[in-house]
């Protein structure tokens, strides 16, 4: 039997479907937790015992979703995927956690709203005018042309990259809903600055 980070996709994923699946799944855990230690290393606000619920719940992904893995990666650099994916999705919602959406809406009126794309102070004072003058368009036509919803999703997901996930949550809804707030959004803001005579793509290039 090959050693554990030497199994191919097929035995691991057979193993985990069979009788001697709780000691593949410790086997696992084991390879998770190594690959998050190193994915994580230097971030000060991640406790060891962070690490043991990151891959903890990854198990439980991994598990769920054995079937939907397709081989197009070796198993294990699928499942190591899956995990960071995790670890990441909860230190963005723990970013967030004791922040109200109303807090990050409210941030439209001041820098805070800039879009990341605009902020580069690199630029020459020529291309900051211009750039500073979209934002201005931009910011108005968010103000006084998007529902108060739309705004809400938008400046949060999109300017101030609040995971979906903990919007759908603090809003009540689902990531569908939610994606059909933000594509909804998106449209009226185009079809607002092409009824302006602008581009759109010199706005919503900041949204990308």
């Amino acid at each position: 039997m090959p050693t554990a980070d030497r199994r191919s996709s097929e035995e691991w994923v057979a193993i985990l479907r069979g009788s001697e699946q709780a000691a593949a799944i410790d086997e696992l855990r084991a390879l998770l937790l190594r690959g998050l230690s190193y994915a994580l290393a230097g971030r000060a606000n991640v406790r060891e015992a962070d690490i043991q619920d990151f891959a903890q719940e990854a198990l439980l992904k991994i598990l769920d979703n054995l079937d939907s893995f397709r081989g197009q990666s070796h198993f294990l650099t699928w499942a190591q995927k899956i995990a960071v994916h995790v670890a990441f999705t909860e230190l963005r919602r723990r970013r967030w956690q004791d922040i109200s959406l109303e807090e990050v809406t409210e941030n439209t009126e001041n820098a805070d709203f800039i879009p990341a794309a605009f902020a580069d102070r690199r630029n020459g004072p020529e291309k900051q005018a211009v750039q500073n003058d979209l934002l201005l368009t931009l910011h108005r036509i968010i103000s006084q042309e998007l529902t108060d919803k739309q705004r809400e999703v938008l400046v949060a997901v999109q300017i101030h990259e609040m995971p979906p996930e903990e919007v759908a949550r603090r809003m009540n809804t689902n990531r569908n809903a939610l994606y059909k707030l933000i594509h909804d959004a998106r449209q009226r803001l185009r079809d607002r600055i092409m009824a302006e005579g602008l581009s759109p793509e010199d706005f919503l290039a900041a949204f990308e």
